[in-house]
């Protein structure tokens, strides 16, 4: 499966993991490799550097901290790996109704497994939860189902960010939803993400009070907030909730997405506030941070 991932041949891979130690993998109780989604994201950005006309002995040289830091900053995410996998969405939300348990959780383990994890976020996870939410909001299903599935993906995503180091010495990302705000699928989303990039991420949850979030960021002085606004209210209450950010804003980086963000767009623009509007422009957000945390190490 990694080979295929990868386009490297299981020999390579073997021979790279024996005598560099870039990759080492973990054993599972039948004595087969595992491959974290870092560890294949790497023998990719080998591969790639290798095509760019560097030589394995010299990435070894150049030792997997420093590769995975410049990994991160310098490998995009791709169109087509936000694409949603259409198809199984479709057959996923065909077993919601009637409820399939057993049906839906088969399929949707079963394509989370073969596909690295990050790019089941984006294209299987995320698109799921935004079409669960529309299908909601149109009245077509239960209140209990969407809580069934955003449940099961929540469990996805702690149990994967529960395996991932700390990284102590990363810039430092708070994320939270603001008070109000209670559906924090998509900030999950985005502590994984950052965290894959090298952040020491604070995820502090839903319906986070104002001042317990002003006061949390005296505490650990971030390098960026990014807050989740999925919420779309009325030009008053959008007013009020950029009003109750103004002194966050005056004293830390504070970026926000979601569809009540991007609704806000022009209001944004009024005050310190960046507006992340895709996972491209998140990303792109977490490399320039990176570089910058980069540039302040060798300084």
């Amino acid at each position: 499966m990694v080979a295929k991932l990868t386009g490297l041949s299981k020999d390579v891979i073997r021979v790279w993991e024996r005598r560099y130690g870039l990759v080492v993998p973990s054993r599972s109780s039948n004595r087969y490799r595992e491959y974290s989604d870092e560890e294949v994201a790497l023998l990719r950005f080998l591969k790639s550097q290798m095509e760019q006309g560097a030589t394995i002995g010299a990435l070894a040289e150049e030792g997997r901290e420093s590769l995975v830091a410049r990994m991160h900053v310098t490998t995009p995410v791709s169109a087509e790996e936000q694409k949603p996998h259409e198809r199984l969405l479709d057959d996923l939300l065909g077993l919601l109704d009637p409820l399939d348990k057993a049906g839906f959780e088969r399929k949707l383990n079963g394509a989370v497994a073969v596909i690295p994890f990050e790019e089941a976020v984006q294209r299987i996870l995320l698109p799921l939860q935004r079409r669960i939410g529309e299908l909601w909001h149109q009245g077509r299903i239960n209140v209990a189902v969407e809580h069934y599935v955003t449940k099961i993906a929540q469990q996805k995503l702690f149990s994967v960010m529960n395996q991932l180091p700390v990284n102590e010495f990363g810039p430092r990302v708070l994320i939270a939803c603001p008070e109000g705000e209670t559906h924090e699928i998509g900030a999950q989303a985005v502590a994984y993400l950052a965290a894959t990039r090298g952040c020491h991420v604070y995820y502090l949850g839903p319906n986070l009070p104002f001042a317990a979030l002003s006061d949390f960021c005296d505490r650990i002085h971030p390098d960026l907030v990014l807050l989740s606004l999925t919420e779309i209210k009325p030009d008053a209450a959008a007013r009020q909730l950029l009003k109750e950010l103004a002194p966050l804003s005056a004293r830390w980086p504070v970026a926000v997405g979601g569809q009540g963000a991007c609704a806000i767009g022009d209001l944004l623009r009024e005050v310190k506030i960046e507006l992340l509007d895709d996972l491209t422009a998140l990303h792109s957000r977490l490399m320039l941070l990176q570089s910058a945390s980069m540039r302040a190490a060798r300084s």
